[in-house]
């Protein structure tokens, strides 16, 4: 599955740049660091934007197709933002034939976005994931860490309503 690269401009702080800065100089001595420092800096900015990976590529003097592919490879990195309620559908096979991919539709249609993408706003952003193990309460979605389980679309409303959705 190819990941999307965030349509939001670019919001970093000089306080991460700064975070950043130190973390790379610390580890630039060794290439065999990279994926250290992108994890690293995914922790300071919450994703990888082509900014911050251009910052990295450049201290630790790699190509920056190098991080592009390393972040793009390992599901662990993400090139979009969180939004402060990080939604996530399971689209595993007990969810989806239980209708996970109605309920993953209707928060799409609510929010106005896709996958991997966030609101404008920051509050909230939407995945799919292919299963967070509770198959039993199928279809399941996650917000942040709390677990939501037996949905179906009409529950979408309900659940935006709770964390401060109104449109």
């Amino acid at each position: 599955m190819l990941k999307k690269i965030s349509k939001l401009p670019f919001k970093g702080t000089a306080e991460q740049e700064k975070k950043l800065k130190e973390v790379i100089a610390k580890s630039c001595h060794d290439k065999s660091l990279l994926m250290a420092v992108m994890q690293e800096a995914q922790e300071i900015y919450g994703y990888l934007p082509m900014e911050v990976q251009t910052m990295i590529a450049e201290g630790m003097d790699v190509p920056l197709e190098k991080v592009y592919g390393v972040a793009t490879f390992y599901a662990q990195f993400s090139l979009s933002p969180k939004g402060e309620y990080n939604i996530s559908v399971c689209l595993g096979t007990a969810c989806y034939v239980k209708g996970a991919g109605d309920i993953f539709d209707k928060f799409s249609e609510r929010l106005g976005i896709g996958s991997d993408e966030c609101t404008e706003d920051g509050k909230f952003s939407l995945t799919a994931c292919r299963c967070i193990g509770a198959c039993g309460l199928a279809p399941v979605l996650t917000v942040n860490e709390e677990v939501y389980g037996r949905l179906t679309a009409d529950d979408v409303d309900g659940i935006l309503e709770k964390y401060g959705f109104s449109k």
